[in-house]
């Protein structure tokens, strides 16, 4: 537990942002992925799938994440939407821990139907930030409308949903990515339609750790209450930009061992 006043602990954590929010911050991450890329729709759907598998060790993330992109012939969405059935033959053997074929298909096929009957993944979490003004509506809307004609009970648990306790890190940390400014070279800034002022941050391992040792965050459950608590702290630091702090939070406990 910190003992630094609010203004302290702002500063000290704006210092971090400054240092982590950077070019250098991308090579090892699995914003990698996307940055490979220059279009649009390739950016969001490599983005989506990287985002999905980013848990356990981040090599790993990014070693099967570009494989994924291999498989799709490094061209993302036009293998979304141009792809033969006996393509998805390709998937076999494919998995990233409990992330498999499988669920690769059937992703594969939820982005063509979010891309061809409600015009992208963009306008989907644009509407449903429209709707409810907020992250956890917005995660649970989508998840909605991405598995409405491809559900299997292993996949949909792939996509979690903050209306029944998740925190979403991935789901999150992809809207930073598509959401936030590009200004530090790292986030995309894509999204237009959304404001950065109401995401809510990825609560991984290091950010809801150096959370608490720092004081920002008292609940001991990893939820979506956790989510919450730890939102409305960043946001008096930040109410415009309050997931900015992920990369301090993020940099100091992987990073840093702090």
């Amino acid at each position: 537990m910190t003992s630094m006043t609010h203004t302290a602990l702002r500063d000290f954590l704006e210092e971090k942002v400054l240092l982590y929010n950077s070019s250098g911050f991308i090579e090892a991450d699995p914003i990698s992925i996307p940055h490979m890329y220059s279009g649009k729709e390739d950016i969001e759907i490599s983005a989506f799938l990287a985002a999905t598998i980013s848990w356990g060790n981040r090599k790993s993330i990014v070693s099967n994440s570009m494989r994924m992109m291999k498989l799709m012939d490094d061209s993302p969405f036009d293998f979304v939407m141009n792809h033969q059935s006996n393509e998805l033959k390709k998937f076999n053997g494919f998995a990233h821990r409990t992330f498999n074929s499988e669920d690769l298909t059937q992703f594969i096929k939820s982005l063509r139907n979010i891309y061809k009957k409600h015009g992208g993944l963009e306008i989907v979490f644009t509407n449903g930030f429209e709707k409810e003004g907020n992250a956890a509506y917005a995660i649970s809307n989508f998840k909605n409308v991405f598995f409405e004609k491809n559900k299997s009970a292993r996949t949909t648990k792939h996509v979690s949903d903050p209306l029944q306790g998740s925190t979403a890190k991935r789901l999150n940390m992809y809207l930073r990515w598509m959401v936030r400014s590009n200004r530090g070279g790292v986030d995309f800034g894509l999204w237009k339609g959304i404001s950065p002022s109401n995401l809510s941050i990825p609560l991984d391992i290091h950010t809801r750790n150096i959370s608490r040792k720092l004081g920002l965050l008292h609940r001991s459950q990893n939820d979506w209450r956790a989510v919450e608590e730890l939102d409305a702290v960043l946001r008096s630091f930040d109410a415009e930009d309050p997931v900015k702090y992920d990369f301090a939070l993020f940099g100091l406990g992987a990073i840093e061992k702090f």
